[in-house]
């Protein structure tokens, strides 16, 4: 018994007795996800390409590490993720893909083409909508006034288009609600790929 280990109270000592010692096929899940997270990382900061990540890969010849490797690249992605990042992912994805005996690489690139054609949805509605309101704010000045608190009292300020676009309610809960309801689209296109890849 280690002198940091008598400190500890019985309780403590007896679980960690019961512990013991890591076995050798944990040894090695630790190790290979400890490589993983190295060759991702490398990956996501641009230090390897696609082929890299193939090449590298090929060699662990794991099908477990090929699964999560393409899990932790399904996880980096999100709604706000940019198109360069969902291009990058899919090329990563796919290269990862070939190197698996039962291939699910149609899959990937429809999964993938929903999700960007969701985003550039997502956007085209935005620019409708704000194209919208920026006419009637231009059509109607009186929008653009707004009452402002100076010392004792009150001053009338003139706000640009886009300032006055920004404090409408109407355009508030429209970004909400809108963001909402296409991130969990996006969401969801994300998850039936993750069960697919499973």
């Amino acid at each position: 018994m280690t002198d940091w280990e008598k400190d500890l109270p019985p309780i403590a000592r007896e679980r960690l007795a019961r512990i013991g010692e890591l076995t050798q096929e944990e040894r090695q899940k630790i190790a290979d996800s400890e490589r993983l997270n190295s060759l991702l990382s490398e990956f996501h900061q641009g230090r390897t390409d696609p082929e890299g990540l193939w090449k590298r890969l090929k060699g662990e010849g794991k099908p477990s590490l090929l699964r999560e490797a393409q899990m932790r690249l399904l996880d980096s992605l999100t709604f706000g993720s940019t198109s360069a990042d969902l291009h990058r992912n899919r090329e990563g994805l796919i290269a990862i893909e070939t190197l698996k005996e039962e291939q699910h690489t149609p899959v990937i690139e429809s999964s993938l083409r929903r999700m960007e054609d969701i985003r550039q949805r997502y956007r085209a509605e935005i620019d409708r909508v704000y194209a919208g309101i920026r006419d009637e704010v231009e059509r109607n000045p009186q929008l653009r006034l707004k009452q402002v608190q100076q010392g004792q009292g009150a001053v009338m300020v003139q706000l640009t288009v886009e300032e006055t676009i920004e404090q409408l309610p109407q355009w508030r809960d429209f970004l909400s609600k809108h963001e909402e309801r296409y991130s969990q689209e996006f969401a969801a296109v994300l998850g039936r790929l993750r069960d697919e890849l499973a």
